[in-house]
């Protein structure tokens, strides 16, 4: 099943799509893929459930106290199987801008490790407050793995990765995205350096499984084409035929 293109379609079809889609990655997580103490949950913020963010937690800590790394006996090692991605970058902390943020924090007290973001551009203030959110959470040492299935916008002209890249580090040169391959996947691996694990895909082509970090050094592989064959078969049929007709 190959990724569709989304931008046939109004903002809410593929809202629907991937609320859904943040569900059964949900449900995979936590049906064995997450070592033992880590669950997986749909954010809460403000009392509203937010579908385009995956948390994932580890054991309780107090509520102004961040507990030790989580044990390195669960997900794969670096060392031993670096993820199978085509492009690695590093941003070094010497590198980092550094400026204040405010913190989110669960309110069950339990310490947040990792957020995996469905990007959603389709106003500005969308995309600033999600590049601005996915900056903050990787400051305090929150892993974040990106999912942008759109090409470049009026919001991104270099997609949603290059907007995180020169928050990070805004004196290097642009991020430059390849035309036949416009949309992004990336997972940044929040240590003292950022390491950055990124492929590149275009709708028509199946979605490579990408690493989550649990920590600097350990990751689970995040099954994302598995989970979107089986969350488009949920698809209504006539917005089905609108995806996959040979024209728009």
């Amino acid at each position: 099943m190959p990724t569709h293109d989304w931008t046939r379609v109004e903002a809410g079809i593929f809202h629907d799509f991937h609320t859904v889609w943040i569900g059964a990655i949900r449900n995979s997580l936590n049906e064995g893929l997450l070592p033992s103490g880590y669950y997986a949950l749909a954010e809460q913020h403000a009392g509203k459930m937010i579908s385009d963010v995956l948390t994932l937690h580890t054991a309780e800590a107090a509520p102004d106290e961040l507990p030790p790394l989580p044990p390195d006996t669960g997900g794969i090692a670096v060392a031993e199987a670096p993820p199978r991605v085509r492009i690695k970058q590093v941003v070094a902390a010497r590198s980092l801008a550094r400026r204040r943020t405010l913190a989110i924090r669960h309110v069950s007290g339990h310490r947040l490790v990792a957020l995996l973001e469905i990007a959603n551009k389709d106003r500005e203030e969308n995309v600033s407050e999600f590049v601005n959110k996915a900056v903050s959470t990787l400051r305090r040492g929150i892993h974040v793995l990106l999912v942008d299935l759109f090409p470049p916008g009026r919001h991104d002209p270099q997609g949603m990765h290059c907007e995180i890249l020169q928050q990070l580090q805004p004196d290097a040169d642009p991020y430059q995205l390849s035309d036949e391959e416009p949309l992004s996947l990336a997972s940044y691996a929040a240590g003292p350096d950022i390491e950055i694990y990124l492929e590149h895909s275009a709708a028509g082509a199946p979605l490579p499984p990408m690493p989550l970090f649990l920590r600097p050094d350990r990751y689970v592989n995040v099954p994302l084409q598995e989970t979107y064959q089986s969350t488009w078969r949920g698809v209504p049929a006539f917005w089905r035929d609108v995806l996959t007709a040979e024209s728009p």
